[in-house]
């Protein structure tokens, strides 16, 4: 095990390589690719109200001026209140219940979008079709098991987006927190349509007849050059610190935090927690911490002290197995089984990585690659 001078990733990622001085290519990444057309203290504000600007010229008329999906995560409960009480914006609030969310998370949506007196639109995703989805995964054996989730929040957004006329989408996306992205081989794109249907067209049991599915031209092509359909980061605008949000949205709402990144999603909760580290030696904290130490929000000595101890307690781990295998409609048995299973990788399921890796050189030579969840 080799761990970076600078940060907290280390050998886990089989693709890791280190400098003469132990820093990791992560870490240089950062260096050469994200500083220098960013700033965690904080581009010039102007930009940001520029940009909240052209979004209310682009959606007047309108009964929103823009789409901001909710998670009730921090990042994106903190772009909620930036848009509404600071920018001035009309945003309609879009929810995706694809079955795990967490108390806590229904909490926070509530409190959010009461307090701040906005509109909430929920998509909820066929439970039976998206179980069947969900079963799959866990059957094919990959490190990419939160796909499902994932992929339909992307499409159910995006659709509606393109259904309704929508040209500006928000995302909490955002370089103070995610400037170091999971490796490939810890989480395979979300986004890849093909991977997904051949592993559901292998294991699954029933046809995914309303569950959408998206594809990487229609939403990394057709919407925003042919519709003009935009995502944007504005957390990426300003200096954004996690605990200082976390903080104001507990004081002024009521909020309340989670234990650690992505556990407003119970599922994701027991695949980041217990499932991707147990199985695979996959620990997303280092990620995750390792984004903060770059950012200056952590110290490498507090993020190696939190590594120490697991995400999740046996009780924790316990409990969490039973949830899951009882929402999944299997025993706890069946589930231990695919813990058990050999483990698979996104290379042994058709993809489209050829098409990823393509698009990835054109976003890097425009300066437009960003980083977070793929």
């Amino acid at each position: 095990m080799r761990i970076c001078t600078k940060c907290v990733m280390d050998t886990t990622d089989s693709k890791i390589t280190f400098d003469e001085n132990g820093v990791c290519d992560h870490c240089n990444t950062y260096f050469s690719d994200i500083l220098p057309k960013w700033n965690p203290d904080g581009i010039d504000e102007s930009e940001l109200y520029k940009l909240a600007e052209k979004i209310k010229q682009e959606g007047k008329g309108q009964d929103f001026d823009c789409i901001i999906g909710m998670s009730g995560g921090i990042d994106s409960s903190y772009l909620l209140y930036l848009a509404k009480e600071k920018l001035g914006l009309r945003p309609l609030v879009f929810h995706v219940d694809a079955g795990w969310n967490s108390q806590e998370a229904v909490n926070n949506i509530e409190r959010l979008v009461d307090g701040l007196g906005l509109d909430l639109y929920t998509e909820v995703i066929d439970w039976e079709e998206m179980k069947d989805l969900q079963l799959s995964f866990f059957k094919a054996g990959v490190s990419h098991t939160d796909t499902p989730q994932d992929h339909a929040f992307f499409a159910t957004m995006y659709k509606f987006a393109s259904k309704h006329g929508v040209k500006n989408i928000l995302t909490g996306g955002n370089y103070s927190t995610e400037c170091i992205r999971n490796p490939l081989e810890w989480m395979y794109y979300q986004s890849d349509s093909r991977q997904l249907k051949d592993i559901h067209d292998k294991f699954g049991t029933r046809p995914l007849k309303r569950f959408p599915v998206t594809n990487i031209l229609w939403h990394k092509v057709y919407l925003p050059y042919f519709k003009g359909i935009k995502v944007t980061r504005p957390l990426d605008y300003m200096k954004y610190n996690k605990e200082e949000a976390t903080q104001l949205l507990e004081n002024k709402f009521g909020y309340q935090r989670y234990p650690q990144k992505h556990f407003e999603s119970r599922f994701t909760r027991f695949y980041e927690g217990y499932w991707l580290p147990a199985k695979f030696g996959y620990d997303t904290r280092k990620v995750q911490f390792s984004s903060l130490i770059l950012t200056g929000q952590m110290t490498r000595d507090e993020a190696l002290e939190q590594l120490k101890k697991p995400a999740m307690t046996e009780e924790q781990v316990r409990q969490e197995f039973e949830y899951i295998a009882n929402k999944l409609g299997i025993s706890v048995e069946e589930l231990r089984g695919y813990f058990d299973a050999p483990n698979k990788t996104y290379r042994d399921y058709k993809s489209q990585q050829g098409i990823y890796d393509v698009g990835a050189k054109v976003l890097r030579a425009f300066g437009l690659e960003k980083g977070g969840k793929r």
